[in-house]
């Protein structure tokens, strides 16, 4: 039961639990957030729990007790000694004459960086660095970084609540005081995407995905960054023409409540001081956000999705089907046969659908069980529907009807294709066993997932599918379920061996191929 401080309606702001569409579900209410961290003070950022030491460092890195306001450092003692490492690397570089010995420069930040982020956002991470005001000290941006600074701006983006974060990120954003404008917001969103990928791409860290090649940054960067920035609630009573709603201020409040509802945001500026400074006691595990490609052709192989399509897509997916994607089927690889994509998807687990139209939309759709070759519908309520192109979106299940998946072949009475929602001759998306061409209706919306057309022409024709098996590898679940429970636990061995039971089935199992 929750104490009685937060039991009490909040009544100027609107609460409710609303889907956030990185499929986390938000409480768009700060007074409530603020509420918990009153009362349950030590679940606070990431770590989950308030770290008792509280301390600020002193030039030679002692930690000294001071009367008055204190700064509270949530680093476990490795991470706060790499913390430390890292900014005796960064001081020691070579500086300016007139920096202080015990700090750095923006100079020094680059030098180390080198080429593994873009020059915008490391001006970005030095200026929320410099802006960060310490307690007892002087108010306003610094000459260069001290060490308090340092370990403040770390601790508030890697281990803060999404009130630190916001303050971070809003002197990062602008180094004026006050509220910024929401076209600042936007580019600074934009930098950020186009951050994650690119060192990601430096590092060799994309786990065989490739970006595309092309002049200025992938069209995906800003697709995801407006899909991201689309998630900030703009406060205002009118409703402003789409050009001047970025001329809207973003207040701290704002922007506090934005870092909670898109996690992503956090999320990436994670990976950006992770992967940009290499620090192996605080770095995330990346499967979750960028998964493990695994194409069986040598030759090689470009799929349909760009890096940030992917993350967007693979964000959507059950956590337990977010580390490794298998390619099934491709046009491209397999031929323009709707006998191959059958005889290549059935049975084969969770699979994510994609098409690209002639148009270049590209969209698609998640199948959270095997297909099979049936006249009845199949599937359940964790499929759903998206698009990447020209915009990023997920359509889940409205629970109208059970209509989530079909695939046919043979058939003379009824539909013969693949379709993901909506009715016979009527589908979300369907892909006709004419292969080549297909069909997005959706007058208004698709009954089962709430979708739009989400091709560019209602009757639409490609040249581009691909189907990937997400999380195992094809196969290894169903040899899981075919292996002895004496196999699979060797406590139920020695059990029987105890009591004297003899082994019936031993000598009669295959041999695993991988053993």
């Amino acid at each position: 039961m929750l104490p009685a401080r937060l039991a009490q309606p909040c009544s100027s702001l609107t609460a409710g639990w609303a889907p956030g569409r990185f499929g986390r579900a938000t409480l768009s209410c700060c007074v409530f957030r603020q509420q918990w961290r009153d009362v349950f003070p030590w679940d606070r950022g990431e770590g989950g729990r308030q770290r008792e030491s509280c301390r600020i460092q002193g030039d030679m890195g002692n930690s000294r007790s001071q009367s008055g306001p204190r700064f509270c450092s949530q680093f476990l003692p490795a991470e706060q000694a790499e913390i430390d490492g890292l900014f005796d690397a960064l001081s020691s570089e070579k500086q300016r004459p007139d920096t202080s010995p015990r700090s750095f420069s923006l100079r020094a930040v680059k030098s180390h960086l080198g080429e593994a982020l873009p020059p915008e956002m490391v001006t970005r991470l030095y200026d929320g660095m410099r802006s960060l005001d310490l307690p007892g000290k002087a108010k306003g941006p610094s000459e260069s970084i001290s060490r308090e600074q340092f370990t403040m701006f770390m601790s508030h983006l890697l281990k803060g609540s999404s009130e630190e974060k916001s303050l971070v990120i809003m002197k990062m954003i602008s180094a004026t005081e006050g509220p910024v404008k929401a076209r600042e917001v936007q580019k600074f969103t934009e930098d950020l995407v186009g951050s994650v990928v690119h060192v990601l791409n430096y590092r060799q860290e994309l786990r065989g995905w490739t970006q595309k090649r092309g002049p200025g940054p992938p069209p995906g960067v800003q697709v995801l960054a407006a899909q991201l920035f689309s998630e900030m609630e703009l406060r205002g009573n009118e409703e402003l023409p789409g050009p001047r709603q970025l001329d809207r201020d973003c207040d701290r409040a704002v922007i506090e409540d934005w870092v909670f509802r898109a996690p992503h945001v956090a999320t990436f500026l994670s990976v950006v001081i992770h992967r940009g400074f290499l620090l192996p006691h605080l770095s995330p595990d990346l499967a979750p956000l960028v998964p493990e490609r695994h194409v069986d052709q040598e030759r090689v192989f470009e799929s349909i999705l760009d890096v940030p399509s992917v993350i967007y897509v693979n964000a959507h997916l059950p956590r337990e089907q977010r580390h490794r994607w298998d390619l099934l089927f491709s046009s491209e690889l397999h031929g323009h046969s709707f006998a191959q994509l059958c005889g290549r998807i059935t049975h084969q687990g969770p699979c994510v659908l994609l098409l690209e139209d002639r148009d270049g939309h590209v969209f698609g759709g998640f199948a959270s069980c095997s297909w099979e070759v049936k006249p009845q519908f199949q599937g359940d309520d964790r499929c759903f529907l998206f698009s990447t192109s020209p915009r990023m979106a997920v359509y889940t299940s409205t629970g109208y009807n059970d209509h989530y998946m079909y695939l046919n072949h043979g058939q003379q009475t009824i539909p013969n294709g693949l379709g993901m929602g909506g009715q016979h001759n009527y589908f979300g998306l369907w892909v006709d066993v004419d292969f080549g061409k297909g069909h997005s209706k959706a007058k208004p919306k698709c009954t089962t997932y709430h979708s739009p057309q989400l091709s560019a022409q209602e009757d639409f024709r490609f040249e581009k599918m691909e189907v990937w098996a997400v999380g195992e590898a094809p196969g290894s679940q169903q040899a899981q379920r075919n292996r002895s429970i004496l196999t699979v636990d060797p406590e139920a061995q020695a059990l029987l061996e105890i009591i004297g039971r003899p082994r019936h089935s031993q000598g009669l199992q295959d041999v695993p191929e991988d053993e």
